[in-house]
């Protein structure tokens, strides 16, 4: 009964999204398909609305995200690991070292004292700060303590380091 009703609610998700103009196959960010040719069930309809939700951006960032953000020096990139971690291995070029405990004291501290203690510059209110650590875990702590302080444009690399490297190696 309730896989009758998951399906059954599939194909009205499937009609809407046809009537507003989304072509089958389509995708949205991030390669997931909109319809597909396989049977969905009612968790990932679930996911492919939230899709199109009126909510808040996605907070995540990927590798080639990263990669462009960092190039085109468009945001401030925060590592959160301990210090021992990026000397044993190593960090993504352009980052800023604030360990995870340091966050919320280092982001409400004065501009200059901030970039003596930790070699860049402060990240204003409303720039976009891209927070990373060892596997996302610790960003994604680090990113709720900015939004706590006000920080609007916040996101987390959730892949961190070891995703990097991965990608690194492969490019």
């Amino acid at each position: 009964m309730a896989l009758r009703r998951c399906l059954r609610f599939t194909r009205v998700v499937q009609r809407v999204l046809w009537n507003s103009n989304v072509l089958p196959g389509a995708s949205v960010p991030g390669g997931q398909s909109l319809v597909s040719n396989t049977h969905l069930c009612c968790k990932s309809t679930g996911l492919l609305l939230r899709r199109f939700s009126s909510g808040p951006p996605s907070t995540d960032v990927s590798y080639d995200q990263l990669k462009l953000l960092l190039a085109a020096r468009k945001s401030v990139v925060i590592d959160v690991r301990e210090p021992w971690e990026l000397r044993e291995y190593g960090f993504i070029p352009g980052a800023i070292n604030v360990p995870l405990g340091q966050v919320n004291t280092a982001l409400q501290l004065d501009p200059e004292e901030y970039k003596e203690k930790y070699d860049g510059d402060m990240p204003q209110q409303t720039d976009n700060i891209v927070f990373s650590c060892l596997a996302g875990v610790r960003s994604k702590k680090a990113l709720d303590t900015a939004v706590s302080l006000g920080y609007k444009d916040v996101q987390h690399y959730p892949g961190g380091w070891q995703d990097w490297v991965k990608n690194e190696q492969h490019n």
